[in-house]
């Protein structure tokens, strides 16, 4: 049997998509990439195709997007949904977006009570672990 000329084990799938090998494994289990059949008495093999679609994986990853989502993403990657693509990237910006309120939020408070904390002299209980003592 003849092996494509970029055909990669899983160990070097890994290693060329920059994951490990369990992660591969991972997306195997989550149908989000296919486990090619192993010849009789050979190893399985990958091509670019799966290295790309790993790299996809792990870019959507690094941006926000779940794994349920980009699994949603996959099944429309033959570019004929662009708008129901976009639908999902609409529902996660706005996502982002209320996180970072909330992390605007949490910033305010946090930098409120360091205040605090810096104007407290002698022998007065910290103001910021009061502060948290009174919301718990």
């Amino acid at each position: 049997m003849e092996v494509p000329s970029q055909s990669f084990t899983i160990g070097a799938l890994a290693a060329e998509a920059g994951v490990n090998v369990e992660t591969i494994r991972f997306y195997q289990r989550r149908n989000m990439l296919a486990e090619p059949e192993r010849p009789y008495g050979g190893i399985r093999r990958y091509g670019p195709s799966e290295v790309s679609r790993v790299r996809f994986i792990k870019a959507a990853q690094r941006i926000g997007f779940t794994l349920d989502e980009i699994a949603q993403l996959l099944q429309l990657e033959d570019g004929t949904h662009c708008s129901q693509a976009r639908h999902i990237a609409e529902h996660k910006l706005a996502d982002v977006r209320h996180r970072l309120e909330n992390l605007r939020r949490m910033e305010a408070a946090l930098a409120t009570l360091v205040r605090r904390c810096g104007a407290g002299r002698g022998k007065i209980a910290c103001p910021l672990i009061a502060a948290l003592q009174e919301t718990a």
